[in-house]
């Protein structure tokens, strides 16, 4: 039976310690600072909740209460709406406005519960009416603190999210790659089969993981294959799985990718390279979610999300009769067109930056940066590698470089090569002179800076961030250049 919390204890100020400071609280447990005028049930109600394992520090006024707000860190406020001088209204305000991660449970007499009511509408989580009832207690302090720590947890994350962005995993702040983010966000919900296109090294396995990272599947499998690094007969048994007996070399029953990922996703990489045998195979996987192992009459069945990646135009592959035009469109449901490093060379700092942190333990070094002249080679050289080159880049100069700082001649020879840049050979000057880096950089800088006008729409902004420089910097190199808005 419920009791209410009513013996008559007569201490003011329980929870209070010899030295006047909030008693210290054990780890892990929650602090509740309780607020109410009247001695009885202050006593009494900080007794209870010390019983049920909680560290409560009790305060007589919304005053006293402010002092211990200011001196400690409390998980849950309890506060008595009428109290001599200011109310529980102006405690509320107060903690909403100065301390908005702690909860706050309003106490009331039954004949002011509208108060209650309003006081929650500005944010209070429950209310308790009087006489205060154990159960009643327990359970709004429970739900309270969970809630508390779900709303805690909350923001945790978005902290995180604003720090790293919605996919933490890949490094960006092009808005060619927003736009990107945005697609991966809405299909990783669904079911949907999606596909990643792209150039070699731009990340398409990095894109197929954080969409099963963040889809309902994230606590299943996530199982990549690569369909262009086995041949032919070796694939297919790797996808399905075999039976003993089903080729040479097959000595016992093996069991495939497709059954590896039930409950998962399965990601088939370089999809183009699958044979015309293979292809029909996927075009039924994909129909049925079913299957037969290599040499078997056993249908197989797997609950699997197919994800998969190209380097080449899937299209043209059909146009050429070496992609199948019905499995093309089972593929092709979603498309994600991951673009190349070269047109977002504003990441490229952000890029360095993370993979030379990478590195660099491992490395036995703890400060390194660039060079502003490298940095600068680095943004006009065209990554046929893309972004898997750039990391192999940062690598081999954490590792070669013997300075404070990574110097052009810590880079790889293509990237010092002059033919290796965005805008090609730079044409020399009048008389054959050879050029200074300025000078040989001169041509491509500019050449870039219309690129991203171009892209950006004409929008300055945009394309100061696609280039990662402020747009202070981008009109002085619009000035110096002779480039105006028209062109």
């Amino acid at each position: 039976m419920d009791t209410a919390v009513t013996d008559d204890r007569t201490s003011a100020l329980a929870g209070r310690t010899e030295t006047g400071s909030p008693p210290a609280a054990q780890q892990g447990t929650a602090r509740i600072l309780l607020v109410d005028g009247d001695p009885i049930v202050l006593d009494s109600l900080a007794a209870f909740l010390r019983e049920e394992g909680y560290d409560v520090t009790a305060a007589a006024s919304v005053s006293e209460a402010t002092d211990w707000l200011a001196a400690g860190v409390y998980d849950l406020v309890i506060t008595d709406l009428s109290m001599p001088g200011q109310d529980g209204f102006e405690l509320l305000r107060h903690v909403r406005a100065r301390h908005p991660s702690v909860a706050v449970i309003i106490i009331t007499a039954y004949g002011t519960i509208a108060s209650a009511i309003e006081a929650m509408k500005q944010g209070a989580y429950d209310y308790l009416t009087k006489p205060v009832l154990e159960d009643d207690v327990r359970m709004a302090v429970r739900r309270s603190l969970h809630h508390q720590r779900l709303t805690e947890e909350n923001r945790r994350l978005r902290r995180e999210l604003d720090e790293h962005g919605r996919f933490p995993t890949i490094v960006s702040q092009d808005y060619r790659m927003a736009k990107v983010f945005d697609l991966m966000s809405a299909v990783a919900g669904a079911a949907t089969t999606v596909l990643v296109c792209g150039e070699s090294g731009t990340g398409k396995s990095l894109v197929a993981r954080a969409i099963h990272a963040h889809s309902p599947r994230r606590d299943g499998p996530f199982v990549e294959v690569s369909c262009g690094a086995l041949p032919e007969a070796l694939l297919e048994s790797e996808l399905f799985g075999h039976v003993r007996g089903a080729f040479t070399g097959a000595l016992n029953d093996k069991s495939g990718k497709f059954m590896a990922a039930d409950g998962g996703t399965i990601f088939l990489d370089e999809i183009a390279a699958a044979s015309p045998q293979l292809q029909v195979k996927l075009l039924r996987v994909l129909q049925e979610r079913t299957f037969e192992p290599v040499g078997s009459n056993q249908t197989l069945q797997a609950d699997v999300r197919v994800l998969l990646a190209t380097n080449r135009d899937l299209w043209a592959e059909v146009q050429a009769g070496r992609f199948r035009e019905d499995l093309f469109y089972r593929v092709n449901v979603v498309s994600i067109e991951l673009p190349p490093l070269r047109d977002r060379a504003g990441d490229i700092p952000l890029l360095a930056k993370h993979f030379l942190e990478k590195y660099l333990p491992g490395a036995g070094r703890t400060t390194l940066g660039f060079a502003p002249e490298s940095m600068e080679l680095m943004q006009r050289y065209s990554w046929p590698g893309n972004v898997r080159e750039l990391e192999n880049c940062v690598q081999r100069a954490v590792v070669v470089s013997r300075q404070s700082c990574i110097g052009i001649d810590d880079l790889p020879d293509a990237i010092r090569s002059t033919g290796k840049w965005l805008a090609g050979q730079a044409p020399r000057p009048a008389g054959g002179r050879p050029h200074t880096l300025a000078e040989a950089m001169a041509e491509p800088e500019k050449q870039i800076i219309l690129d991203a006008l171009k892209a950006a729409g004409g929008s300055r902004k945009a394309a100061a961030r696609q280039l990662g420089i402020n747009r202070t910097t981008l009109y002085k190199k619009m000035k110096r250049f002779g480039i105006n808005d028209g062109q």
